[in-house]
């Protein structure tokens, strides 16, 4: 046997494993494909339930209907709440410890962007898509945890793991800071061998080994007001508007081009008297033309790949923020709100093992995506305590955080089924 076709023999062997599915496996695809009527009737149920983020009886309503299924299935399930003051639901915990396998934390999110007073509310089916608040961002995910669990409770398998399901109450606008309303989340990835994040994927033909960081910053610039004849001169200087245009320049002059560090001046506030309210991302102005420039404020966001990205641009940022033009002070300050999920060995690891899922149902072969084509979750804060994580576990919709939000139904039998075969396994 000569060297390529051994090697020929070795692949189409390896691909020929990979396809098998043994007779849990076959029954969880059974299951799935079953329940799916029954699921995306339970989806359209909790779609129609408005949570937004800051609808504390909504999200609580939207969660107890989860919590009585995960009863039903022996779950230890519970609430963790914050103080009155934090303003929100908090979130729904649901533990299973059979002692077996690898341990699991598996992240999803109860609210959504839509508030009570929005217009957009209502699940509507057209033919194989569903259009509704959070049908894809993310209830649709959180259905599909559910099933993943009646799954694996079907073959009888599922009171043998040790799994903790988290439903966030607050991942589209946090309550407080992370510290407060990430702790229990964060000790749960500290618990865990493996962590999975179950918002949507973007194609069957994808998985999701890294997710960028969010973090804001706030730019304030000050100058001398005087007459605007004298403008650039020794007294006077350049003024608040100059040196802030200055530096966001420089920013995109100095930064733009490193590869998955972004950075967005979202509000800018200037001139002779102004006021900025940094929570409502709100403010108002008043200057003349002939009068220079004496405040500034910039509000904007940055992500990166890394920790050691985010620390590295931020002393740049630092260091372009200190080169003041004559007349001029500027600072700027940091809040980090979402860390990143960093692209590990361990993840990619991972995500060949979800592959070998992929091909056995017929599939196909995954690809990484790309970490800029997603935004930040919670998944990021477990990432750093886990063996290995994945997100975009959950099934595949477009148009987040608009009224054009849909859910591709096709797809939620195959993502429900690819993860639970992939935890199946994980915990044998």
């Amino acid at each position: 046997m000569n060297k390529l076709y051994l090697k020929t023999f070795l692949i189409t062997l390896s691909f020929c494993f990979a396809q098998s599915l043994n007779q849990d496996e076959k029954e969880i695809q059974r299951f799935v494909e079953n329940k799916t009527s029954e699921a995306i009737d339970f989806l359209e149920k909790i779609v129609n339930i408005n949570s937004g983020t800051l609808n504390i009886k909504g999200n609580q309503k939207v969660g107890k209907i989860l919590q009585k299924e995960l009863d039903k299935l022996g779950f230890n399930t519970y609430w963790v709440t914050y103080p009155k003051e934090v303003k929100r639901s908090g979130h729904l915990f649901a533990e299973m410890r059979g002692g077996k396998g690898k341990k699991i934390t598996m992240v999803g999110h109860l609210d959504t962007v839509f508030e009570k007073d929005h217009p957009f509310q209502k699940f509507v089916r057209k033919g194989n898509k569903a259009y509704g608040p959070g049908v894809d961002d993310m209830k649709s995910g959180d259905v599909s945890m559910l099933y993943i669990m009646k799954a694996l409770n079907h073959i009888g398998k599922l009171k043998d793991m040790n799994l903790t399901l988290v439903f966030i109450g607050d991942e589209e606008k946090l309550g407080a800071h992370y510290s407060i309303v990430r702790k229990e989340l964060i000790d749960a990835g500290k618990w865990a061998d493996i962590g999975l994040g179950f918002e949507g994927a973007t194609g069957i033909e994808t998985g999701t080994i890294a997710r960028r960081s969010a973090s804001s910053w706030i730019l304030t610039t000050t100058g001398i007001q005087g007459h605007s004849s004298r403008v650039f001169s020794e007294t006077l200087g350049y003024g608040a508007i100059f040196e802030a245009s200055r530096i966001i320049n420089s920013f995109r002059e100095e930064l733009a081009e490193e590869e998955y560090l972004t950075f967005n001046p979202g509000v800018i506030v200037g001139g002779t008297d102004t006021n900025y309210d940094p929570v409502n991302a709100r403010g108002s102005a008043f200057g003349k033309t002939n009068v220079v420039s004496q405040a500034v404020t910039v509000h904007g966001g940055i992500r990166t790949i890394s920790i050691k990205q985010l620390d590295e641009a931020i002393k740049s940022m630092k260091k372009i923020v200190s080169n003041n033009l004559p007349g001029t002070t500027a600072t700027i300050e940091f809040k980090t709100s979402y860390p990143p999920m960093e692209p590990t060995k361990a993840n990619y690891a991972l995500l060949n093992k979800l592959e070998e899922v992929n091909i056995s149902l017929g599939y196909g072969k995954l690809e990484p995506l790309d970490p800029s084509k997603r935004g930040a979750a919670d998944i990021s804060f477990i990432a750093p305590y886990v063996d290995a994580a994945l997100a975009g576990m959950g099934p595949d919709g477009s148009g987040a955080h608009s009224e054009d939000e849909w859910l591709d139904l096709t797809s939620f039998p195959k993502t429900t089924t690819r993860s639970a075969i992939l935890i199946y396994r994980l915990t044998k």
